[in-house]
């Protein structure tokens, strides 16, 4: 699973569920079952934000006579990052919560970089300072990403099941 998006969502409970919420016109049973799945991926999408935001970065130190100095910007990378993670659910025909970095929430020059923080190796390669050429190499953990969507997952399908089974009982 790559960074980008989490997705429980499809299998034929949730489409059927769909349908009979629809044909049973509940407004009140629909938004009941909005707000329940949303409270369901609530947890997976504030450990992300905590994650990213604890996140350690090292780089190599550096070498005797180099120059160095504070950051030009002050944008703060984790925390710019965390605030871009999303949960959005859907009732309609691929109905399902779905955790996501929302790339148009992230300046330009950082929009691959939630991808680049997760890769196999942690490796964030990058300009010194905009400067093309001087690169350095940063660490971080890597499969971040990955790693908390898997802690997440069975209390997940755990909870949307029960709401499922909670909403099916009411429908019938």
């Amino acid at each position: 699973m790559a960074v980008g998006s989490v997705q429980i969502h499809g299998t034929g409970q949730l489409i059927e569920l769909s349908r009979r919420l629809k044909a049973a016109g509940g407004p009140r049973l629909k938004a009941n079952y909005v707000r329940r799945i949303r409270r369901a991926g609530e947890p997976l999408k504030n450990d992300l934000q905590q994650t990213i935001r604890n996140l350690p970065i090292t780089a190599e130190p550096r070498k005797p006579g180099k120059r160095g100095g504070p950051s030009p910007t002050t944008r703060p990378l984790r925390a710019t990052i965390a605030e871009a993670v999303r949960l959005s659910v859907r009732t309609g025909g691929n109905p399902g919560a779905r955790v996501w970095v929302d790339r148009s929430a992230l300046p330009s020059d950082l929009k691959n970089m939630p991808w680049v923080m997760n890769s196999s190796n942690g490796r964030i390669r990058h300009p010194v300072f905009g400067n093309k050429r001087r690169w350095v190499n940063q660490w971080t953990t890597p499969l971040w990403w990955d790693k908390t969507v898997r802690q997440h997952t069975p209390r997940m399908r755990a909870e949307v099941e029960k709401v499922i089974d909670d909403v099916r009982r009411s429908l019938t």
